[in-house]
């Protein structure tokens, strides 16, 4: 496990057990009126660890930590599985193996081929979040990520700096918490890769509601959700994303915003892609 890794992990298990209610886990206070957040003690005795070997842990020394140990401990802190998830890939305990994140700077052209046969916006991510490709319907969409420098061509970059897009997106706050906190549950083994802290530091210089997001440590698997996005030439868009995984490509991932049955979605897209469509400057 690298130095970066260790780290985050004990520092993710230090948030998450100064959150946890004692009082659900029929604990009483500590003292007369701290309600929250377990000792380091308390979470090794449910865990079955010597206290010592689990404040180790924290401290992110470098200790071998089984999965077995680790899963039971996830459960002592009730995280989520996105969460259990993310300590375990922190751990070494996952499919994806600790390597730098790989950068995708054009998607393969069967990719980019299966993108232009959809009417709808789709486009596809790399294991960093650069925007590999895209079709006409994004390009409608967003049009201005062809001329986005390749280097900033980065979806968590353009959400974060980007006003024009800010602007688009009426439920901002919510989007780009379930970026970073979905951005997060990805990284797993990269965090601490060359590669990944960079991507990390610039984002948190760039964007102070970045780095907050991300001190937070927020993590969440991807769901399909509903997209609003307000277009200054159609108006407003809502739009169902999902995202699929080519079987032959598996480190890409392919984002779809499908239109809303019994919305004006779909007319209006296709009024935004008619040849006489012209966004004004």
């Amino acid at each position: 496990m690298s130095d970066g890794r260790r780290q985050e992990l004990g520092q993710f298990l230090r948030d998450r057990r100064g959150n946890l209610v004692r009082a659900e886990l029929g604990l009483p206070p500590i003292g007369r009126n701290r309600m929250l957040g377990l000792r380091r003690e308390e979470i090794a005795a449910f865990a079955a660890v010597s206290v010592t070997w689990y404040t180790w842990l924290e401290q992110g020394r470098e200790i071998n930590a089984s999965r077995q140990v680790l899963e039971s401990i996830t459960r002592v802190l009730a995280l989520t599985a996105a969460e259990t998830s993310y300590v375990l890939a922190l751990g070494g305990y996952t499919a994806v193996p600790p390597t730098e994140v790989s950068t995708v700077e054009q998607a393969p052209e069967h990719l980019q081929r299966l993108l232009e046969t959809f009417d709808f916006p789709a486009f596809v991510v790399a294991p960093d979040w650069g925007i590999a490709g895209w079709n006409r319907a994004y390009e409608g969409l967003y049009a201005r990520i062809a001329a986005v420098d390749p280097a900033e061509r980065n979806l968590l970059w353009l959400i974060f700096t980007d006003p024009h897009l800010r602007k688009m997106l009426p439920d901002w706050e919510e989007t780009s918490r379930h970026f970073v906190a979905e951005f997060r549950a990805e990284a797993g083994a990269r965090l601490g890769s060359a590669a990944h802290t960079t991507l990390v530091k610039r984002l948190s210089e760039a964007s102070g509601q970045f780095a907050k997001l991300w001190a937070d440590r927020g993590v969440e698997r991807f769901a399909s959700r509903q997209r609003v996005f307000l277009h200054p030439v159609a108006g407003e868009l809502v739009f169902e994303q999902h995202r699929l995984v080519p079987s032959d490509a598996p480190e890409l991932h392919l984002v779809m915003y499908a239109p809303v049955p019994g919305t004006p979605t779909r007319d209006r897209l296709q009024m935004l892609l008619a040849p006489t469509s012209v966004e004004p400057g």
